[in-house]
Formats: C-alpha cells, sequence, structure tokens
C-alpha cells in the first residue's frame, strides 16, 4: 500500500487538500513507496497564518527559555536516530552510516542553537558623549522560510529553522518533494519537545508553494538551498518583494594534489568525498587537480582500483558504501553527461554505467566514475553533473592549479593535500573559495562557525548557521538614550561627536 505523506501546520499533521500529489520513489528498487501532498495556495497561505499568528508570544520568549525547548529537541533528535536513519535512507537512497552522519551534522546546529542567550548579547557603550549611553540588540525578522533539496533532507533543514526559531522568529519550511518524510517527523519530534503550535510549518509542495513563499508580505527573509539556475531567480524575486534572502547555489569543487601530497591519505580522501552518497553533495569533491605529470600518473595508478572496488548496494545492506542516485531523471542525466566527455575527448579510466544489481534492475544504480585528461572547456568539468563522476584536470605547476580554482564561475569548496605549509597557506589567502580544507578533502565548517561559497555559488550577503545564520535571522537595532540630570546644553542642530562634551 502507497503510503499518503502530510503537511505539519500549527503542530500537527495535515492531509494535503489540493487534490494534487507527487509519487516518492525508493530509489534502490524504482518502485513508487509514498504520495506527496502538493500544497495550493490557499495551504501555504494558512501555514504563514499560523506562523504569524505563534510570532508575537514565541518572540517575547525569553532566550533562555527558548533553549530549554532546544536541549529537549536535541535529546529526542539523538534518542531517535535509530528510527529517523532508515526513514531517511529509503527516500533518498544513501547508506544508513551516511544517514547517521547527516542527521549528526543537523543535531550540531541544534546544539548550537541551545546557546542562543550568549549568541543575542548586545553590545553597550557608557558614555559616548555627555551623560548618553548607547546600545545595540538583536531582534527577530519575523515569519521567515526555507526552501531545501533533496540531497540532505535532515540535514539542511536543520542548517535553517533551528538558528532563526532560536532567535525569535517563526518559520515556514518547504522541503523537497522527493523526500519530505524525514523532514516532517523531525518537525513533529520539535513539537513533541515543547515547541509551540505554529512556530515550526512544513509544507510540501512544488513550484506553486515557492511563489506564494516569495510574494506573501508576511514572509520576512527566505533561505534557499539548490541549483544556481533556481536559486538566482529566487534571490531576484525574493529581493523585489523586499524580503532578505539567502541563496545558497551550485558547485564545482576542486581538491589540489601537491607533488609532496601523502598519495594514500589523498586516495581515502577522493574515494570518500568524491563517492560518497553517490555524489550528490553540494561539497563533493568533482575535480582532482594534480600538480605534475608523475602526480598525476601516480594517482590515477592508485585511485583506479579503488573507484572499480566501490561496494554499491542499496542502504539495506550494512557492506554499502555507495547507493543510487535520487531518480531515473537523474541517473540518465549523468550518463549524457559522461558520453559528452568521452565525445570532448576525455579519458574514461572507469565506466560505471552498465552497473547493474540482481534484483535491484530497476534502482537507480550507478558505478563510480574517474575520468583523466579533462579539460577546462569541456562541459563535464564546467557543470555540477551532482553524481558519482570525478575528473582529473592536470596541470604543470601550482599557479596553473590555483589559476584553474580561482577562474570557475563557482566558489563554494576547494582544498589542496601538501606536506609543504607555505603551500597551504599560500592557497588558503589566494583561492576565492568560500570554504576552505588543508588536507581535508570536505571543508563543510562546523555549527559554530558558517556554510557558504562564493561567486554563483552564494547569492546574498549571509552564509548558514554559526554567526552568520543568527545575523541573517535578526535585524540589529541601536539605542541612544540620555537621562535628565539637571544640565541643560541648548538646542542642537548638528550631528555630534562622540567625544563632544
Amino acid at each position: 500500500m502507497v503510503r499518503k505523506i502530510e503537511h505539519f501546520i500549527d503542530g500537527t499533521r495535515v492531509k494535503g487538500t489540493s487534490g494534487r500529489s507527487l509519487g516518492v520513489t525508493n530509489p534502490a528498487t524504482g518502485e513508487v513507496i509514498a504520495q506527496t501532498p502538493l500544497a495550493s495556495t490557499k495551504e501555504v497561505r494558512a501555514a504563514i497564518s499560523f506562523a504569524a499568528k505563534a510570532l508575537p508570544a514565541w518572540s517575547a520568549l525569553p532566550p533562555a527559555k527558548r533553549a530549554e525547548i532546544f536541549f529537549n529537541f536535541r535529546d529526542l533528535l539523538k534518542s531517535h536516530q535509530d528510527e529517523l536513519a532508515p526513514m531517511l535512507s529509503m527516500e533518498h537512497g544513501k547508506t544508513i552510516p551516511d544517514a547517521h552522519g547527516e542527521i549528526g551534522r543537523g543535531i550540531e546546529v541544534v546544539e548550537f542553537a541551545c546557546g542562543i542567550p550568549h549568541l543575542l548579547k548586545g553590545e553597550y557603550s557608557q558614555g559616548v558623549a555627555t551623560n548618553v549611553d548607547s546600545y545595540n540588540v538583536r531582534q527577530p525578522v519575523g515569519v521567515c522560510a526555507g526552501i531545501t533539496p533533496f540531497n540532505f533532507p535532515a540535514m539542511v533543514p536543520m542548517w535553517m529553522y533551528p538558528v532563526a526559531i532560536a532567535c525569535g522568529n517563526t518559520f515556514v519550511l518547504k522541503p523537497s518533494e522527493k523526500n519530505p518524510t524525514v523532514t516532517v517527523r523531525i518537525a513533529e519530534l520539535f513539537h513533541e519537545a515543547g515547541l509551540p503550535a505554529g512556530v515550526l510549518n512544513v509544507i510540501n509542495g512544488d513550484r506553486e508553494a515557492v511563489e506564494v513563499l516569495l510574494d506573501d508580505p508576511d514572509i520576512g527573509a527566505i533561505s534557499f538551498v539548490g541549483s544556481t539556475q533556481i536559486g538566482s531567480q529566487i534571490y531576484t524575486k525574493g529581493c523585489a518583494s523586499g524580503k532578505r534572502v539567502q541563496a545558497l547555489c551550485g558547485a564545482k569543487n576542486h581538491l589540489i594534489v601537491m607533488p609532496d601530497a601523502d598519495l594514500d591519505q589523498t586516495v581515502d580522501a577522493l574515494i570518500g568525498s568524491g563517492y560518497g552518497s553517490a555524489g550528490e553533495r553540494c561539497m563533493a569533491i568533482s575535480v582532482v587537480v594534480p600538480v605534475g605529470e608523475k602526480t598525476a600518473d601516480a594517482l590515477i595508478e592508485r585511485l583506479a582500483p579503488r573507484v572499480r572496488d566501490l561496494k554499491i548496494a542499496p542502504y539495506t545492506d550494512p557492506a554499502a558504501e555507495m547507493g543510487p542516485v535520487i531518480s531515473a531523471q537523474s541517473l540518465e542525466r549523468i550518463k549524457r553527461y559522461i558520453d559528452g566527455g568521452i565525445d570532448a575527448g576525455a579519458e574514461l579510466v572507469v565506466d560505471g554505467r552498465n552497473l547493474s544489481l540482481q534484483g535491484y534492475e530497476n534502482g537507480h544504480f550507478l558505478g563510480g566514475c574517474l575520468f583523466d585528461r579533462v579539460t577546462p572547456e569541456m562541459d563535464i568539468y564546467k557543470d555540477e553533473i551532482f553524481g558519482p563522476v570525478l575528473s582529473v584536470v592536470r596541470t604543470n605547476d601550482y599557479e596553473d592549479a590555483v589559476r584553474l580554482v580561482n577562474d570557475h564561475e563557482y566558489g563554494n569548496g576547494a582544498a589542496i593535500f601538501t606536506r609543504d605549509g607555505d603551500a597551504a597557506r599560500d592557497f588558503t589567502s589566494r583561492v576565492n573559495i568560500g570554504m576552505v580544507g588543508v588536507n581535508v578533502p570536505i571543508p563543510v565548517p562546523v555549527a559554530y562557525h558558517s556554510f557558504g561559497g562564493w561567486k554563483r555559488s552564494l547569492f546574498g550577503d549571509h552564509h548558514l548557521h554559526g554567526m552568520e545564520g543568527v545575523r541573517f535571522f535578526t535585524r540589529l537595532k541601536t539605542m541612544t538614550t540620555r537621562w535628565p540630570s539637571g544640565i541643560r546644553t541648548g538646542a542642537e542642530f548638528h550631528f555630534r561627536r562622540g567625544s563632544d562634551e
């Protein structure tokens, strides 16, 4: 029997009433296992209305009281991980350990939000002028919204709404319609932790729901993670309607391999960062840049057999290292990129296109693919493939490698593997990238730092979570005060400097 997914509005599960729905597929089998309701304009506006109604009381609740609920939420997430991970894997396809890791990174942000009484402390200056003091506070934006992708259905929403809600906002979340079950369940756990009804609402939907969030005047801020094409449109339209918008978008992440790098360590890093989660990560390493022909040859020699030996299986297999991609459409798109790379003259060292698993012939499985001698004008280099395809671009020297990274339109993440501290320091200083790793292949910041790229990987001024998240979901207010002291200064017709008597 096909399961019916529901919305989560005003503290309870709500059946969709629009009459429209979309099938949710198990990527390992190709079987439709659930139906996601696609919300109507009326349903989305109802969720926004409940969030607006809950805002005054929630924003007035002392931050320490909010933190108590977040501590409860953290404990519930930890105790329910064994329930949440298979739920996530069934609809996404990633392995169980990968799902646990995703949930764990989301919990880190909840833990960060538990410190909200400290994070919202303002600044105070006594005596900026005679008998005049000045101080500032950060106050909530209002009703906020999040639009999240399929590749991290638990983690990415938790990079948004915990910080927003801890800051005193209420929230409407529109998760990916491809795998929303775990998102709804986590929202339910938040409510069980003591979150008042209406503070967090999850509305399932498609473009119609997004358009309502962009247009509704009650929405003050929108956070988005997804493709650059969609993100740029959301940023433009959201800003035009007076909203604060952050849109985290596409990526093409490079890993430079210096001649002195530990190649065994480098290959281990590439296997995990290039093929983990079937390459469906915005922080996946998709381009390897060995410096020098000798380095490139040695790297390929070690890397190719590891890619061929990847254990590819459904999430139910405890030995699985990589699962299927999300959909049949994604599988065909990735294969077209591989065909195009061959036609463009790249050397396909490992070809995973003909993988077939007995009993899972209708699943969306693809073996790991490895290209060598890729050049910057090829589509497999320029575009984000979002699949288990790793491209090797050979360079003559370090300067060519840095230039390659800086010339790409995306600036999400990059890494360098080396034993040379001078090279590492120079790279981290000069590279035009938002997140940089030194001997770390996926430099995703911990929760108390912030996540985000540069160039066409980010539209907006603030990154996700950490203090950047607090700044995005709050507005700064500065007060200047003077209390009568019996001293008259007369009328003022000009701005006073702080040192004026």
